[in-house]
């Protein structure tokens, strides 16, 4: 029987015609039915079929299918036809071998049989050399599956995505050796042993330019953001290569040459070198000739005057040539001020803006800027998409964009900030998006959001030092619905979606501590206007020993109830809001000493509050810019001047209390934010013979949580936090906080801290922090000196859950002594770990 046999190994295709090549197989004018052809000349036939033998788990008719041949055909034999069929099935990958073979042969009519081996399929595949973790992170690069077919393309990227897993660390050596086992426990199934040798890491050790006359080469090297050269004192650089990083690394050095006026500068070549210290980067650059802005002419301009346009843009003749720069004052400048910014925030969303360079002479360039005004674009329709659980009316109220108005690109960035200070969306995803209509001169705005938790429970414990181990159970709810809650399918598990804010808060350590606080707020009364309603209601009772007798027993109990309206104001600007509360607390002490001549009786303190604050940060979960400060006012009636009031009577608490609190966010480089804060608070009373009383004091240190506070944390004392030091309550707190003291009458404090984000998902914000803060708060009104100050500072982290608030930890560095209480013998510790639940806002 004739045979044509087609062998493949290893990649290396050759084709074998056996029934080409056999010449000593006699040639015969004609074949009978049955007979084999002749080997010495081609001869055409008809294909009457085809069969496939070997195969276990491929389908025989796929690989016939593959193969291109049909039954019919005419084919010649020796000829190339079976030789492609034979290839395009190979080139599947999925075969170890195939051969073809002539059946028979039935006149002009031939038979052929394809024998097949198959190649095996994975069944397993294990990481030796290396840990389980990078095993875990390799296995989602691979994605190697099983069942699948073990082909030499398989290996190959294997061996690829190892290699380049271990390239990007620093590993440049990495050796992999992948092994095929005989799986026992399946047919033709291999397992794969996957060896790795990861070597020593290499890293960059230097950094070289050549050509550069300019700036030095340290000056260069700092516009690489990814490619740093290790060095022994800069033990957090990688000092990896990845030539990715590499190449986006370039454009940046390119594009600082470009800001600096050499607008030609460009890279010539670049190398990187081994050495037995690691790697050599070396770069040759070509800096060109440093150029300069001329004159700067306008054409197309008649709403705004060329010379207000020149100052608005900023650029002086003289000044080095910066594309960037150009376009930055043009369009896209942070600050707003630019020339695209002075035109569409008066409507003019058509205009457009062309710099051409006409003139370049020597060093010198010429510029005309070409402007097309247009016509003033008015907002037709605004639409909102992804608000799942805020209801519309939420998300309208704050926009600065209202149909029919004059399109406002200010108007739209202020927008997207009120949205994100809501706190009920995403901060990173509210999208934005004009869909302008020339045609008719209007524009529709697309807002998109998306939803994240607002709402908050505590579960939390902590120890007081009056009252042991105290837990706290609050609820939160801050997209809370009043008008829905009526319907009771809108309870899923409360009815949400009208912005306003209910907390329920309960904290207990049996008898002999409990507190208990409610408030709801609506930020838009009426729904018309920004005006804020509040109202809470509060109630406190601290036990000391075990005799918990209403009569014979040492206890205070604190009632309180607050209403308060608040609303935005217009002048100087609309960041700008007042807030006005009245509050009435009730204390009663039976045997519960809090001042040296007030333990028992009834005390009431009325308070009129009004505060004025302006609040334009940009995002209150992580701050990167804009700035909050309020100036807050509490005052009593003044009861001292009444007709025969006792100077020192407690029965009606008498003081007025200011206080300033200031916080500015700069974005210094990238996601870096410097937050700077002051803060101040003073306490009097209106005659000079009457002293302030226990309540409403200052008390400063630790992480400023209050607990420990004994019946100071009863009576409205604010606790300052200062990282470094101790609690109030503590050995080491700073005099005017030590055990015994009611607090202090004023206190001063000034914080500077570098925030820099490490996960910016709503789920969980994280950021880290450096800090450096100073205060100190003093006992009478004549010890304030504003220069004695105890400083430190410190590093820390935030983490901001959506269901649980705020959370984070700081470790601080006192620098200054502090005198340590009477009974404490024992050194003073300068360092301290503080945990912080929810935002400190002193």
């Amino acid at each position: 029987m004739l045979v044509m046999r087609t062998y493949l190994r290893s990649g290396l295709f050759s084709l074998l015609l056996l029934a080409g090549t056999l010449a000593a197989t006699p040639t015969h004018a004609q074949n009978a039915p049955g007979a084999t052809p002749a080997a010495d000349e081609p001869r055409k036939y008809e294909l009457g079929g085809i069969t496939v033998s070997g195969a276990r788990y491929l389908d025989p008719n796929t690989l016939i299918g593959l193969s291109g041949l049909r039954l019919g055909d005419n084919i010649n034999v020796p000829g190339d036809d079976i030789g492609k069929s034979i290839r395009k099935i190979w080139a599947q990958g999925i075969l170890a071998d195939i051969s073809v073979t002539i059946a028979r042969t039935e006149g002009n009519k031939i038979f052929l049989d394809f024998n097949v081996r198959e190649r095996p399929r994975l069944s397993k595949f294990t990481f030796e050399g290396i840990s389980k973790g990078q095993s875990e992170e390799i296995d989602k690069k691979i994605k190697l599956i099983r069942g699948k077919v073990v082909t030499d393309a398989l290996l190959a990227n294997t061996r690829t995505q190892v290699r380049k897993f271990y390239t990007n660390k620093g590993f440049l050596d990495t050796k992999v050796v992948i092994r095929q086992v005989p799986d026992s426990t399946l047919s033709n199934s291999v397992a794969l042993k996957i060896d790795v040798d990861k070597g020593s890491k290499v890293r960059i050790h230097d950094i070289q330019f050549e050509g550069n006359n300019a700036f030095k080469d340290a000056k260069l090297a700092k516009q690489f953001k990814k490619t740093k050269a290790r060095k022994s004192y800069k033990f957090l650089t990688p000092g990896k290569f990845q030539r990715n990083e590499f190449e986006d690394d370039k454009k940046k050095l390119v594009d600082f040459y470009n800001d600096q006026g050499y607008r030609d500068a460009s890279i010539i070549s670049d190398t990187v070198e081994r050495d037995e210290k690691g790697l050599i980067v070396k770069l040759k650059v070509d800096e060109g000739l440093k150029y300069y802005f001329r004159h700067i002419t306008w054409s197309g301009n008649y709403l705004y005057d060329s010379k207000t346009l020149a100052s608005v843009l900023g650029i002086r003749p003289g000044s080095p040539y910066s594309k960037e720069t150009l376009d930055k004052r043009l369009s896209y400048n942070p600050t707003g001020q630019d020339i695209t910014s002075l035109y569409m925030n008066d409507g003019y969303l058509f205009f457009t803006i062309d710099p051409v360079e006409t003139k370049v002479e020597g060093d010198s360039i010429d510029i005309e800027m070409r402007i097309t005004e247009g016509v003033q674009a008015r907002v037709k329709e605004i639409n909102i998409a992804g608000n799942t659980k805020t209801s519309d009316h939420v998300l309208r109220r704050t926009l600065r964009t209202l149909p029919g108005d004059k399109f406002n690109r200010e108007l739209l960035i202020r927008s997207q900030r009120e949205i994100a200070t809501l706190g009920y969306f995403d901060p990173e995803k509210i999208g934005i998006n004009p869909v302008p209509n020339q045609a008719d001169g209007t524009v529709d705005i697309n807002y998109t959001v998306v939803e994240k938790p607002s709402d908050q429970i505590t579960l939390s414990g902590g120890w007081g030092g009056y009252a042991g181990f105290i837990g706290t159970v609050g609820l939160v709810f801050n997209n809370f619905s009043l008008r829905k809650a009526k319907d009771f399918h809108n309870w899923t598990p409360v009815p949400a979606g009208d912005g306003q804010r209910v907390a329920l808060n309960v904290q207990a350590n049996g008898l002999q501590y409990q507190a208990y606080s409610f408030s709801f707020t609506e930020p838009w009364l009426g729904g018309r206007k920004p005006n804020s309603f509040s109202f809470s209601l509060n109630r406190s009772v601290s036990r000391l020993g075990t005799n918990f007798d209403a009569a014979t027993g040492q206890f205070i109990k604190v009632n309180s109830a607050t209403i308060g309206l608040g609303r935005q104001l217009r002048v100087p600007d609309d960041y700008f809001s007042l807030s006005n509360s009245i509050s009435y607390s009730q204390y009663q002490l039976q045997n519960y000493q809090i001042f040296s001549d007030f333990s028992t009786g009834k005390a009431n303190n009325f308070t009129f509050n009004t505060t004025l604050s302006r609040n334009s940060i940009d995002n209150p979960t992580y701050t990167r810019r804009g700035s909050s400060i309020s100036l807050s006012l509490s005052l009593t009636p003044p009861y001292s001047a009444f007709k025969g009031a006792h100077p020192n009577t407690y029965e009606w608490v008498e003081f007025h209390k200011w206080m300033f609190d200031a916080s500015w966010f700069t974005p210094i480089v990238g996601k870096l934010v410097l937050n700077t804060r002051a803060h101040f608070g003073f306490i009097g009373t209106y005659t000079p013979d009457r002293v302030p009383g226990p309540f409403e004091r200052f008390k400063m240190g630790g992480a400023g949580l209050g607990y420990g506070g004994g019946g100071s944390f009863l009576v409205g004392t604010d606790y300052i936090g200062l990282r470094g030091y101790d609690d109030p309550n503590g050995a080491y707190a700073i005099p005017t906080a030590q055990t015994g003291a009611s607090g202090g009458v004023a206190y001063n404090k000034y914080v500077a801290e570098l925030r820099y984000p490490v996960s910016l998902n709503p789920a969980a914000t994280v950021y880290i922090l450096g800090f450096a803060e100073a205060g100190n708060a003093f006992n009478t009104s004549g010890e304030y000196n504003p220069y004695k100050l105890y400083r430190s500072a410190g590093f820390g982290a935030r983490i901001f859950m959506s269901a649980f608030g705020l959370l984070g930890f700081d470790y601080g560095r006192a620098f200054d002594t502090v005198v340590p209480a009477a009974n404490v013998t024992t050194a003073q510790d300068f360092n301290h770990f503080h945990f912080i639940i929810g935002q400190q806002i002193r």
